[in-house]
């Protein structure tokens, strides 16, 4: 009976360590969001001039390796951001705008400015990003973008697939914030 339960044992370990730890930080291998049940795509760390600033995390219905199939993909998604110094709201906002625009053309930017600018608002409302925090963007289709903070909805959901295409093309489209995060949450990280 001891080798029966010993064997039960060592079968359940690996899957009681399998949540993902990048720089100290661990992510779930698993999240819900609306009604659905995300799995981690892949996680990384975001430097800035050598410095670690966060690290993010993609979930996803499905693994994809393809930035391209990610951002088409249609159903909820997550991209979680866990700080690892303190980051005040102003910078924050503009290494978000300076991703968005990289990656946006000038006519999605103007089409999405009421978007930008509420969700602009949300992160202002949120203060200094701390170290140790999480915040979390999560999409539902219908319902649109919620921004969290440790687990707690911030602001209202700011509408439209494209605007959550256009935050998500920060991190994975053609000139990403930091390469090596983009390559991460592909899963290649």
């Amino acid at each position: 009976m001891s080798r029966l339960f010993f064997a039960v044992i060592a079968l359940a370990l690996p899957l009681a360590a399998s949540a993902a730890e990048v720089a100290g930080v661990k992510l779930e291998d698993r999240v819900r969001v609306g009604t659905a049940d995300l799995v981690l795509n892949g996680a990384g760390v975001r430097t800035r001039f050598f410095v670690k600033v966060y690290v993010g995390g993609l979930y996803v219905a499905e693994k994809k390796s393809s930035a391209a199939d990610l951002l088409s993909a249609p159903g909820p998604k997550r991209v979680s951001i866990t700080m690892l110094r303190d980051v005040g709201a102003g910078t924050f906002i503009q290494s978000l705008n300076e991703g968005f625009r990289n990656n946006s053309t000038p006519a999605e930017v103007d089409k999405l400015k009421p978007q930008l600018d509420e969700f602009e608002a949300v992160i202002t409302a949120l203060g200094e990003a701390k170290k140790g925090q999480v915040i979390a963007l999560d999409f539902v289709p219908g319902a649109g973008t919620t921004v969290s903070l440790n687990g707690e909805a911030r602001g209202k959901p700011i509408p439209g697939d494209d605007f959550y295409r256009g935050l998500l093309r920060i991190w994975l489209g053609d000139r990403p914030a930091d390469e090596d995060l983009k390559k991460a949450m592909l899963g290649a990280g």
